[in-house]
């Protein structure tokens, strides 16, 4: 911030290079000008003139302006000198004043001397001044104490005080107005150009000219010394009371307010204890995870397989929810509601779940690095054990949650396969129904047994009448066989193949009411194979739920603990000089930032 110092302001015209003579070669420059003021010659303006040309024709080097311009450093041996011969012309001064003084004064003004106030003004009318340069003339000399009577007066006066109104930047110019012709300088010195200053410590005195009444008189070098100092003096109090006032706006913005935050937390603030925790969410690799290829085998084994469910964690360990059943199961409110505790980490007795919910976050710090795929996580507590406890019960409901999230595929797993093993079941029971039904209705057990009972009576059958037909060949190759034995014999013979003939259409043909056995077979064959494939089928879908199960009982997603939570020894917070230095920071950054705004605003207002 920059404040503009309100005091008298002295601006100097650097007309020419300061001289690098010797302090012999000063001298004799002072002599010149006491020469120069003693001999009668043309206006200030012609001398002006005439020191100009002399200053182009001997130009002098450059040096570095030391305040002094040509007058010797006092204290030296040329200051010395010039004192000595400043003082002698000034006794010699004093005699002429005393003899002139007791001469008659002349009858009137010489032709050539010095113009009057009205021939000056009409000089300055003739210059041809705009408006704005009168106007400014007038303020200025308004500015030095002059009171003048128009503004062509103004610039008048202005010229005798030494001071070009009209100059660049107002660089203030003290011209020795002698109204006399500058004799010739002496050799290696260098002319003093119009509006020149003199130098602060020499003594030279001027010829007494004739002032116009109420002209102020130019500064000497004691007074233009001592106004030099007070504006020094001035601008080093103001200084001092800028750096007062910063130090006062410091001490009240910035430091007050961090001695404030440096008290709380190295004497209020309650010590913090911090349990550290790191685990992971890893997949189960099956066997037809593991032997298939393509990216989801690449990343089976990587963190990346378990992003969602790892970020899904993170947002439920920073949940209400968990919020809720830590309270429900350790008193989370309880602990953080003691008077142990700070008044800013304390919950009060009427705070509302919002509030016990900000305070939660603020005591849980988890965070998930998806390059390791660990999940970071840290509890505070005002006490190491309960830190503790907080962080194991917290890891217990992550476990929860991560079996939640694989329970509905294990359950849609076995809800297939229980569904599919019933199914199999119930069209097995049909099918051994049938072929019970078909055995009952038929009143055969076994098709197959019963043909080959009808098949052996039948072999039996033809047995017996081959023997009778041996018979009846017997009783006929006689010449006389016996009739009754001969017709008993053929009557066993055709009741034989009567009887195999019945026993063979009973199998193949059906009478009054009856099936045969070839049907009846046939459909017990087609009911046994049907009720064989429903038992094939009934025994797959047993193994396919099987499998299922074996399948669901295994944890697709399982949470693995790498960092155990151990109750620490020592606390972690508050961390007190990391704090401190950060509210210096925050409020030394507030402070520049206003203090910029409000220079900002006064610079747009001031212009």
């Amino acid at each position: 911030m920059t404040m503009k110092p309100k005091a008298r302001k002295f601006r100097i015209r650097k007309t020419g290079g300061a001289s690098t003579t010797g302090p012999a070669e000063a001298g004799a420059a002072q002599a010149a000008d006491m020469a120069r003021s003693d001999t009668p010659g043309p206006s200030p303006r012609s001398e002006v003139a005439a020191a100009g040309q002399v200053a182009m024709k001997h130009p002098g080097p450059a040096a570095t302006e030391d305040g002094f311009g040509t007058t010797p450093f006092p204290g030296s041996a040329a200051h010395d000198r010039l004192e000595a011969e400043s003082a002698g012309r000034e006794s010699a001064q004093q005699a002429e004043d005393a003899g002139a003084a007791q001469a008659p004064p002349p009858a009137s003004p010489p032709s050539g001397g010095t113009p009057t106030a009205e021939q000056e003004l009409a000089a300055i009318r003739a210059e041809g001044l705009t408006g704005r340069q009168l106007r400014m003339a007038r303020r200025i000399a308004q500015k030095h104490g002059l009171a003048p009577s128009s503004d062509f007066d103004a610039v008048r006066l202005l010229r005798h005080r030494g001071i070009d109104p009209f100059a660049r930047g107002g660089k203030l110019e003290l011209v020795v107005d002698t109204g006399t012709q500058p004799s010739a300088a002496p050799a290696g010195t260098q002319s003093q150009s119009t509006g020149q200053a003199l130098a602060p410590m020499s003594r030279q005195t001027t010829p007494a000219v004739p002032q116009p009444v109420g002209v102020p008189q130019p500064l000497g070098a004691d007074e233009r010394a001592a106004e030099i100092m007070k504006v020094q003096r001035d601008i080093a109090r103001r200084r001092r009371k800028r750096l007062i006032l910063l130090a006062t706006r410091l001490s009240f913005f910035v430091l007050l307010p961090t001695l404030l935050v440096a008290f709380y937390f190295y004497r209020v603030a309650t010590p913090m204890y911090a349990t550290h925790t790191e685990f992971i969410i890893q997949k189960a690799e099956s066997g037809a995870s593991s032997g298939g290829g393509g990216l989801g085998g690449l990343l089976g084994g990587s963190g990346f397989a378990t992003v969602q469910e790892s970020i899904t964690v993170q947002a439920f360990l920073e949940s209400r929810e968990a919020m809720l059943r830590l309270e429900d199961e350790l008193g989370f409110r309880e602990h953080f509601s003691q008077e142990a505790i700070d008044p800013l980490n304390r919950i009060g007795p009427d705070a509302t779940d919002e509030d016990v919910y900000d305070t939660y976050l603020r005591h849980l710090r988890i965070g998930y690095d998806p390059t390791e795929g660990l999940i970071r996580m840290e509890v505070i507590a005002a006490d190491p054990e309960v830190s503790q406890s907080y962080s194991q019960a917290l890891i217990g409901f992550a476990e929860e949650r991560v079996d939640r999230m694989s329970q509905r595929l294990r359950a849609d797993q076995m809800s297939g396969a229980r569904e599919n093993f019933e199914d199999a079941e119930a069209r097995a029971l049909e099918a051994q129904q049938r072929v019970l039904n078909l055995q009952e209705q038929r009143g055969v057990l076994s098709t197959e047994a019963e043909v080959s009972t009808v098949f052996g009576q039948i072999q039996n059958f033809e047995l017996q009448l081959q023997e009778e037909r041996l018979r009846l060949a017997e009783l006929l190759s006689v010449p006389q066989p016996n009739a009754s034995r001969v017709e008993v014999a053929e009557r066993n013979i055709a009741r034989l193949e009567a009887l195999i003939t019945d026993l063979r259409s009973s199998l193949t043909n059906t009478g009054t009411g009856e099936i045969s056995l070839a049907r009846i077979q046939s459909e017990l064959i087609i009911a046994q194979a049907d009720l064989e494939t429903r038992q094939m089928i009934l025994a797959q879908a047993l193994q396919q739920m099987e499998s299922a199960r074996i399948e669901a009982n295994r944890q697709t997603l399982y949470l693995s603990v790498g960092v155990f939570p151990i109750a620490p020894d020592a606390p972690a917070y508050p961390r007190a000089f990391e704090n401190t230095l950060l509210a210096f920071l925050v409020f030394s950054g507030i402070y520049l930032l206003i203090s910029m705004t409000v220079s900002i605003l006064r610079e747009q207002v001031s212009s």
